[in-house]
């Protein structure tokens, strides 16, 4: 019988995913609509290089998720639905520190890690899971009924997660195991018509509008879609004059000379679903959440860890900057204007520089029309570059920002919560959530670093370079838990 692979489980995931996500939210499907008629117009300008970060095919196609759970047995459970589809956790984000206001979730994001599946369909999912043993946010007997009431609930069933494990096992699964396993994970994510205990969820929402969405009904669903657009600022700009209520901002690197880096984010604000509401005294009423958004994304070049020390020091003189600026608030566009003028002033602007600096991920391949000179080529990388014996090849960022998700999801809370600093922080860490996974929890430098270092052995191959090519020394990379590779 026909094995359906599993990037194929993954690509039509995605797509009844995106389905069903319009049915619920229809303006996400004007943002498609937007996006893919941004995406065009880039398209068509005259000496655009679009397909630089990957194939128009793949951007239109491309989506990231993101979903919330409770506990750590959800968070295992959820990993093993994503590993059938080729799909694994990759980094640590800690929104508690990277939120001004309540957000008291760690996350991981579930992703293909090899360059070939991220080719067929780079489909991503940014999985957030509440902390409940956080005192900041959680008095004793508030995390005893939230855990209490998290216990109950059952998100994922058991054949879903047989047919998961069959399907990492066998890397596939037969036509009728994958159709199955594709309406069982969808159904997961689909919002629930439960009635919600008002009482109960405004207890939560006291503490973070985040810990409601999770702690505060029955089941999960997603929390947005995110479509991958060309020309983000085009798109911000689209939209608003669609009479769609945009966040402030777009989260990340500014607008600069220079080429796209990282990641830059944005969305439309929360709207208001309607859901049903069980009373204290019984009787159910109609009423409304405002927990989900819309967001969109523009993807750049993955950043070195050296990289990545420039971006966070930019983006703490840009804070310092724009508080100096004016004791108004400043636009996003004038925040923008500072931050491009500080990038324009420190990075080099062009992708040679930014190879040359070691400050952006890249292949490397053999520039075949190099004239020889009578040297020998060097195993210095900044060598190889400068005199033209490589052309570096930009390796796309797929990983996320915790103080842009941060910035996300705190645009779109209804209410700053409660953080109370003078208490304890609970001991999560990377290696805390690699034992909840049950399994690898990924590095994504290693991972970005793996596919460089592999384009340079070819090179060193036929240039017949004897010995590995010397790229610039590393700095120490900092804790997994800092790095922003949402």
């Amino acid at each position: 019988m026909p094995i359906t692979q599993q990037w194929e489980l993954r690509a039509e995931f995605a797509r009844r995913l995106s389905h069903m996500y319009g049915k619920e939210v229809p303006a996400y499907t004007t943002l498609l609509e937007v996006s893919q008629a941004v995406n065009a117009a880039v398209l068509s300008r005259p000496g655009a290089d679009a397909e630089r970060l990957g194939s128009i095919a793949r951007v239109t196609a491309e989506r990231h998720g993101a979903i919330r759970v409770g506990t750590p047995q959800e968070m295992a459970q959820v990993a093993r639905v994503f590993a059938a589809m080729g799909m694994y956790p990759v980094g640590f984000y800690d929104l508690r520190e990277a939120a001004a206001s309540s957000v008291p979730v760690v996350s991981t994001a579930f992703r293909p890690t090899d360059p070939d599946e991220l080719a067929r369909n780079p489909f991503r999912v940014f999985t957030s899971m509440l902390v409940p043993s956080d005192r900041r946010f959680f008095s004793e007997d508030l995390q005893r009924r939230l855990e209490s009431f998290l216990a109950r609930r059952t998100l994922f069933t058991t054949e879903l997660l047989v047919l998961a494990d069959r399907a990492s096992e066998y890397r596939g699964l037969n036509s009728g195991d994958a159709e199955m396993f594709l309406t069982l994970a969808t159904a997961a994510f689909k919002l629930s018509t439960e009635a919600v205990d008002r009482a109960w969820y405004r207890e939560l929402e006291q503490v973070s509008s985040v810990a409601a969405d999770i702690g505060g009904v029955t089941s999960t669903h997603i929390n947005h879609l995110t479509p991958r657009v060309l020309d983000i600022d085009d798109l911000y700009a689209r939209m608003e004059r669609r009479g769609i209520d945009m966040i402030d901002t777009i989260q990340g690197p500014p607008r600069w000379a220079g080429p796209d880096l990282l990641l830059r984010q944005t969305s439309f604000r929360a709207l208001a679903e309607p859901r049903v509401f069980r009373e204290a005294d019984g009787s159910v009423e109609a009423g409304s959440l405002r927990v989900r958004f819309g967001e969109v994304e523009a993807r750049g070049i993955a950043a070195t860890v050296r990289g990545r020390e420039v971006y966070d020091r930019l983006t703490v003189e840009t804070e310092q900057a724009v508080r100096e600026a004016a004791a108004a608030p400043v636009s996003a566009e004038a925040r923008n204007a500072i931050a491009a003028q500080l990038w324009n002033e420190r990075m080099p602007a062009t992708e040679q520089g930014l190879a040359l600096h070691d400050l952006a991920y890249f292949t490397y391949t053999v520039n075949t029309g190099k004239l020889p000179n009578g040297h020998a080529p060097s195993r210095s990388l900044p060598d190889l570059i400068d005199q033209g014996w490589v052309r570096p090849e930009p390796i796309v960022y797929e990983d996320f920002l915790p103080k842009s998700a941060a910035g996300i999801f705190q645009s779109n809370l209804t209410s700053d919560g409660r953080k109370d600093t003078t208490q304890s922080t609970a001991a999560v860490d990377a290696d805390w959530m690699e034992g909840v996974l049950g399994r690898p929890l990924l590095d994504p430098y290693a991972l970005y670093d793996g596919v460089r270092c592999a384009s340079l052995a070819r090179v060193a191959t036929e240039l017949h370079i004897r010995g590995p090519i010397d790229v610039p020394a590393p700095i120490a990379t900092p804790p997994i838990a800092t790095q922003g590779v949402k």
